[in-house]
């Protein structure tokens, strides 16, 4: 009974939220309150809720901080050279664009936190797919499946968890699975490829002129018609712009394109020049430590934040200023957080989860004992989404491993096959993470589901097929 109810809260959220039926929020709250109640355990329902916000606040704490970080970090120009290097490439061709955005986020998830990447490929990203028209979800879409490919780096999380559960090296998992990693991110890249090549077809070929001569009219049509010149001035001064002036001037071709698609104002007051060397070097300690485990990753970003703050803004009112501007990225994330420990603090308490493992664990054909890690890299895709990596790779992976020593598999083969659901994890309604990206992107988490599922689990099953051809799994 536990079994079908688990399958039926999760199938009842996703459909609800994929129909825009419920928000994210109500649906992660609402739903497993709901089931709680079908399941007779509604009198304990505040126990669960405390036990999953109380395992998701280090969670919450740490995105708080981040947010507001690297939030500064883009305030006073840190990243401004990588958007330059970004732009540069991609011009103003959609295919491109979209490329930079898969190759943007794999460099920065090598520091190995998915809300790093996300706040800085939408921050470099966003403002260019909104000047083209661009699809939103493809950015979401290609940002969450590069970033999942590289979110099995030793640091990132689940090849940790994998070897602790198994207990076995990091790197005795991670090392020998990069062939087939890097043939996924190749696949990433390519489909980034293709889903560009379609925004080309579907907007056109466009060039860095004829964007700034599209700005330039806008500007101009909304000069003329604040001013009450009618529809005739309108008309005139939309004219004006292609025959004369600045707009065309073989001198300004020049330099006009990177002011017309700069997406960080280069003049803008919060800028720190001066401290830009200061600002880098606190980055690379921070993401060092946190690599390296010095501190816990909240308290790092905690102390990054104050310490960002207090010496790029000394006065107190621009201190407040800068918290007040990423005041909306900081409750929606941590909001999205606290209403998942909802979700998650039931799936757990009421013991669904464990129904859920055991059932499907039991119903793998004897015959499929010998082909274990297959088994376990194909579970892994949904599982993975369905469940935090923790409750996946503590819970369901040891048992996996276990049927899989009775029948010759080793432990190392099952770990490694485990990592393969990681592209479409990055898109699981229960990574906090994800919450970040559609935020900051300001898409539909509905919309990023129905785009990004089958794309990421394609994507998975490119990195199961590459381990299985290269001997790995």
């Amino acid at each position: 009974m536990l079994t079908i109810l688990g399958f039926a809260m999760i199938a009842t959220f996703l459909v609800l939220i994929m129909l825009k039926k419920m928000s994210p929020i109500a649906a992660l709250v609402l739903i497993p309150a709901l089931f709680c109640v079908f399941v007779g355990k509604g009198a304990k329902l505040g126990d669960y809720v405390i036990d999953g916000v109380t395992s998701l606040a280090p969670t919450a704490a740490m995105l708080m901080f981040a947010i507001v970080y690297f939030g500064v970090m883009i305030d006073v120009g840190l990243f401004d050279p990588i958007v330059r290097g970004i732009l540069k490439f991609c011009k103003a061709d959609p295919m491109r664009i979209v490329v930079g955005t898969a190759v943007l986020a794999a460099i920065v998830s090598l520091d190995g936190d998915g809300s790093t990447t996300f706040m800085i490929t939408v921050s470099a990203m966003y403002p260019l797919y909104k000047r083209l028209k661009m699809s939103l979800v493809v950015m979401t879409g290609v940002a969450a499946m590069a970033n999942g490919v590289m979110n099995t780096l030793p640091w990132g999380g689940p090849t940790a968890r994998a070897a602790t559960a198994l207990k076995l090296d990091a790197s005795d998992i991670f090392v020998p699975m990069i062939p087939a990693l890097g043939v996924g991110l190749l696949g990433v890249f390519a489909l980034s490829y293709v889903l560009g090549v379609r925004e080309r077809r579907r907007l056109g070929v466009l060039t860095l002129d004829e964007v700034l001569v599209e700005e330039k009219e806008k500007e101009s049509e909304t000069v003329l018609v604040g001013a009450g010149s009618g529809t005739g001035g309108a008309g005139k001064g939309k004219g004006a712009v292609p025959t004369g002036g600045s707009g065309t001037d073989a001198a300004a071709e020049d330099d006009e394109p990177d002011k017309a698609m700069q997406v960080l104002d280069p003049n803008r007051p919060t800028l720190r020049p001066k401290l830009y060397w200061f600002n880098a070097l606190l980055t690379v300690v921070l993401l060092t430590a946190m690599i390296m485990e010095y501190l816990p990753i909240p308290v790092l970003f905690l102390l990054g934040a104050a310490l960002a703050l207090t010496v790029n803004f000394p006065h107190m009112p621009d201190q407040k200023a800068r918290l007040g501007a990423h005041a909306e990225n900081v409750l929606n994330v941590a909001g999205m957080v606290f209403a998942a420990a909802v979700f998650t603090g039931v799936l757990q308490g009421t013991g669904m989860v464990d129904h859920m493992a055991k059932w499907v664990v039991g119903n793998i054909p004897e015959g499929m004992g010998p082909h274990m890690a297959l088994v376990t890299g194909v579970l892994s895709i949904p599982f993975t989404y369905f469940m935090s990596n923790d409750g996946f790779y503590f819970g369901i992976l040891p048992v996996l491993a276990e049927a899989g020593q009775a029948h010759g598999v080793s432990s190392l083969e099952i770990a490694r096959a485990s990592l393969v659901g990681q592209p479409l994890h990055m898109s699981s309604p229960l990574v906090p993470a994800v919450y970040v990206l559609v935020g900051m992107a300001k898409v539909e988490f509905g919309d990023h589901t129905r785009f990004v599922v089958k794309w990421a689990a394609l994507t998975s099953l490119v990195v199961l097929g590459a381990g299985i051809l290269f001997g790995i799994i």
